[in-house]
């Protein structure tokens, strides 16, 4: 019997949504240093993020996201938290989250976790998971 296809097996693509395209190429380019692979107007600024396409649509207002909409894993949370603090990134406070003097919160799992925001406000995320 013929395996089925499974997506596991492919490379994702990241989406968040922009409106500010100006401010978001400085912030994602320069800030988080990520590479500009193509500005595609008026649809999506596409960046590289290690590997992993990140596609910020080009939009006329942001659409209501619960929570955070992207995310990367890091192997230090707090010397990244350090080094976005230097290029001027502010890290959110959450009430009724527990969180220490970074802005890190440790879930149940043991990993720490931290947000912070782009310019449209889209919240992102910082990541360290313990080793397992």
């Amino acid at each position: 019997m013929a395996e089925k296809a499974r997506l596991a097996k492919y490379d994702i693509v990241a989406f968040a949504t922009i409106v500010d395209v100006e401010r978001a190429k400085s912030f994602y380019r320069d800030t988080l240093g990520l590479a500009l692979l193509s500005e595609e107007p008026p649809f999506a600024l596409v960046f590289d993020g290690n590997g992993i396409m990140i596609r910020l649509v080009m939009g006329k207002e942001l659409p209501k996201a619960p929570g955070t909409v992207l995310g990367w894993q890091v192997p230090d949370i707090a010397v990244a938290i350090g080094e976005l603090a230097e290029a001027g990134v502010r890290f959110e406070r959450f009430s009724g989250m527990k969180q220490d003097e970074l802005g890190a919160w440790t879930a149940p799992s043991g990993a720490r976790v931290a947000w912070f925001r782009d310019p449209d406000g889209n919240i992102l995320s910082l990541s360290e998971h313990p080793e397992t």
